[in-house]
């Protein structure tokens, strides 16, 4: 367990990045929607475009780029160690950029942004449509069955024809289609919206009579998809290996995973919210949201800001209980078995801290569906004094805690208001509660010691990386 908690980074920088979901070299105009991408660029009028590649696909950066200037006249600028995931729009490097817009390559989560014009272009992999229909008919056999078929965003682009075969033999068959953006106003009744896809079901009886067709590898999509609608049977078709199979990952088990978090999540004390996008519209608003439950649920919390959250990095504030991880719908589901700490999701603590809200079978991954008007919002109850709580016994430690919320306001110092004289010139400054815990810690980083290190020359340092310097086992001057 030590080594998972501290890491020398060898793995990461000796990590070569392989060809699985390259372009065919000859056919970087199809493959990358060149026509598209540049009617997009010159229609908006846009002079500077940020190119947002994920790992897989930078290899063929510099030549879309470079097409891309030639095409539209623009400044393209590539984004390739994204801030947080690479489903998400990485709006926080647009910015340093300064770029009018953003091109997002490969797969994506498809969250609604709200700073830059996106055009997401997730690349067309190749599939074969015939094996994929076979499987389907493999998997489906009666011809009335009710099935709702979904894929993974680049494979979107083979569904057309895919429709096209097994319609006229399945007439209970309805196919998704990908919806980038949040379109206006409320989804009709009997149509789904979500994950960035929509489809009717008011036809087939209702989404928990239908079956699940999954187009796409085995990963956090598919996951989310079969937590969410835990209701549905699933079977998926992987285009790569050309298998098609009965998904039997347990999703009761996977849940009762995720509850005995729930479980965690009531024992603890100290709540780390972790910042894992900065660019879905109403990361803002959530942040916000947990705080006040966090607040009247007496929890204390601390807001981090990490990047891409590891066992390394997390287990380096000890005094937090467990984390609650604020990112999109496709990745807010972090599998931390090797962490420190447990991470839950913003529903997860909902369940956990809200008494208003109870488990009625339903999942959420989406953080904006508990937001104030959302389809999944539930009020927090008025407030009680603590000696009115009812207790309850944990289900993890067997110990009485008082499961309540805070006192009523006039109790507590409200947040960002406590003065206090800085010395004796009477000057102010703000008591920080957090400020001051994280100060009592035996370990606070490196001190600046700002005047009094000695002011020397600048000398040739190292050269190379950290694990291997050129001059490595040789006595330095």
């Amino acid at each position: 367990m030590a080594t998972a908690f501290s890491s020398d980074g060898e793995a990461a920088l000796r990590r070569e990045l392989g060809p699985v979901a390259a372009a065919p070299r000859g056919d970087l105009d199809g493959f990358y929607e060149m026509g598209r991408a540049a009617a997009f660029v010159r229609g908006g009028g846009f002079r500077k475009v940020a190119l947002q590649f994920p790992d897989e696909l930078l290899a063929d950066a510099a030549a879309v780029a470079a097409r891309m200037e030639e095409a539209t006249g623009a400044e393209m600028y590539v984004l390739g160690d994204t801030t947080y995931g690479s489903c998400c729009v990485d709006e926080v490097a647009a910015e340093h950029a300064r770029a009018e817009a953003v091109l997002h390559y490969g797969p994506a989560c498809l969250s609604p942004c709200g700073k830059f014009p996106v055009l997401h272009i997730f690349g067309k992999q190749p599939m074969d449509i015939g094996r994929c229909a076979e499987a389907f008919r493999e998997l489906y056999p009666d011809r009335q069955s009710h099935v709702v078929v979904l894929s993974d965003v680049i494979y979107a682009h083979a569904m057309g024809e895919l429709e096209q075969q097994l319609c006229p033999e399945y007439p209970n068959i309805v196919f998704s289609r990908v919806l980038c953006g949040d379109p206006p106003g409320p989804a009709p009744p009997g149509e789904v919206r979500q994950f960035g896809r929509q489809f009717p079901v008011e036809a087939l009886g209702g989404l928990q009579d239908c079956a699940v067709f999954y187009v796409g590898a085995e990963g956090l999509a598919l996951t989310s998809f079969m937590l969410t609608w835990n209701c549905c049977p699933f079977s998926s078709f992987d285009p790569v290996t050309g298998c098609g199979r009965r998904e039997t990952l347990n999703v009761n088990r996977a849940l009762m995973r995720r509850l005995y978090l729930v479980e965690r999540a009531r024992d603890a004390r100290v709540v780390g919210i972790l910042v894992g996008t900065l660019g879905v519209v109403g990361y803002l608003a959530v942040l916000q949201h947990l705080r006040e439950l966090l607040r009247q649920a007496g929890k204390r919390s601390y807001t981090l800001a990490v990047g891409k959250p590891n066992p390394a990095k997390l287990a380096n504030f000890l005094e937090v209980d467990i984390f609650v991880l604020v990112a999109c719908a496709q990745n807010s589901l972090l599998d931390s078995s090797e962490f420190y700490r447990p991470v839950v999701t913003p529903y997860e603590l909902e369940l956990a801290c809200n008494p208003a809200r109870e488990w009625t079978g339903n999942y959420f991954t989406d953080f904006r569906d508990l937001l104030p008007g959302a389809c999944a919002h539930v009020e927090l109850p008025p407030a009680v004094p603590a000696a009115q709580a009812i207790p309850d016994i944990s289900l993890i430690t067997g110990e009485m805690r008082a499961a309540h919320l805070c006192d009523p306001p006039g109790t507590q110092l409200p947040p960002s208001t406590a003065l206090a004289c800085r010395d004796q010139t009477r000057a102010l400054v703000e008591i920080s509660p957090a400020a001051s815990f994280l100060e009592s810690r035996s370990w606070q980083g490196l001190e600046q010691q700002l005047g009094q290190t000695p002011v020397s020359k600048a000398v040739q340092g190292r050269r190379g990386i950290a694990i291997a310097y050129e001059d490595e086992g040789r006595e330095q001057p």
